[in-house]
């Protein structure tokens, strides 16, 4: 399965100059709602995204999506792996459990993004998890930004890559991406304007 081209056919892998989640500036973003608008697409990544998990002879519960980005690929997951779904949101900027979800002491989750980046977002899913008496078992996204280390890869962790060290995250491809803080742009030092998309535009 070539994940990329996947994007690129989707019109998902958009070039210009970009404000990611994490505040930092790339030339290029994916923009996964492209993809998993098509529900054949959206199992298809999904299935191949499970049978890794499954032949890493993860034991699941429950996937556990960070809203908005994640939960169609949470969705397609938990559907692959036959567990629950269930998906997090912000509620005054912070990340919360609502609409009557529940996590049962001992749960095992796993946290599903369509994309991870540092693993930020990931990781605030992660504390509200146990904090509720649950255990993340992993973590998984359709797309790795680079800076974190998945499964069955060579791209290293970097620095600034939030996720738990000793728990595995599992993606089915890793898309390195050039990425600048805002004062090191050279986009924005010629004058080019940034714009920002995702669910936190």
């Amino acid at each position: 399965m070539n994940v990329e081209n996947i994007y690129k056919e989707a019109g998902a892998l958009l070039e210009g100059h970009f404000i990611l989640s994490s505040g930092n500036h790339s030339s290029k973003y994916l923009q996964s709602a492209k993809v998993l608008e098509n529900p054949k697409t959206a199992s298809l990544l999904a299935e191949a995204l499970a049978e890794m998990i499954k032949s890493a002879g993860i034991e699941v519960d429950t996937v556990c999506a960070p809203a908005l980005g994640g939960v169609i690929a949470g969705y397609e997951l938990a559907r692959a792996l036959d567990v629950r779904s269930i998906f997090a949101e912000r509620k005054d900027n912070v990340m919360s459990l609502r609409r009557g979800f529940e996590i049962q002491k001992g749960e095992k989750i796993i946290i599903c993004e369509d994309i991870i980046t540092t693993g930020g977002s990931a990781m605030e899913v992660a504390k509200i998890i146990t904090e509720l008496g649950g255990e993340v078992v992993a973590f998984a996204a359709l797309a790795n930004r680079g800076f974190c280390h998945r499964q069955n890869s060579g791209v290293q962790r970097k620095d600034n890559c939030k996720l738990l060290e000793n728990t595995p995250f599992f993606a089915l491809a890793d898309f390195e991406f050039e990425m600048y803080e805002p004062e090191n742009c050279p986009m924005c030092k010629s004058g080019n304007v940034a714009i920002k998309l995702g669910s936190r535009a």
